[in-house]
């Protein structure tokens, strides 16, 4: 439909009427990278404390950062409690039972339950973590593209 703007953009009107056409095709929805389950351990409570702490304000993001990482917890925090309910990975190294030699990387997705004083909301976090002396330490944010990276 065609829309016309006055010079200052204050106002519009549409000088035609509206046509029917078709929608866009569906797209294919990729596969996701995200096949190994994780399982309750080091790697997947390092995920949900973290999480805890950057989505409720509870503890302090700062002990969950890999150094070199600046973070700050959502402020102000939109929930009042998180709970993890998959941890999945891309890397066969997120399903090991202890952490892993320092500096090795594993990209993880957590499917988690936010809380607020209106209702449980799904929420999905991409995270790259990487081990450092016996523990996870968050090193990433990714976004949505494990199939070509996706830390940022």
């Amino acid at each position: 439909m065609p829309v016309a703007f006055d010079s200052t953009g204050s106002s519009f009107t549409v000088p035609g009427a509206p046509g029917v056409v078709a929608g866009p095709a569906r797209a294919e929805v990729p596969k996701s990278s995200y096949t190994v389950t994780v399982p309750e351990g080091g790697l997947s409570s390092a995920v949900g404390e973290f999480l805890t702490a950057y989505l409720t304000g509870a503890g302090e993001v700062d002990r969950y950062l890999a150094p070199g990482v600046n973070l700050t917890a959502v402020s102000p925090a939109p929930y009042t409690a998180v709970a993890v309910q998959q941890v999945s990975a891309v890397d066969e190294a997120a399903a090991a039972e202890q952490v892993l030699a320092d500096g090795t990387r594993v990209r993880v997705l957590a499917s988690v339950e936010a809380r607020d004083a209106t209702g449980r909301w799904p929420l999905a976090h991409e995270r790259t973590l990487k081990a450092r002396s016996g523990r996870w330490e968050v090193a990433a944010l990714a976004s949505g593209t494990a199939q070509d990276g996706g830390a940022r």
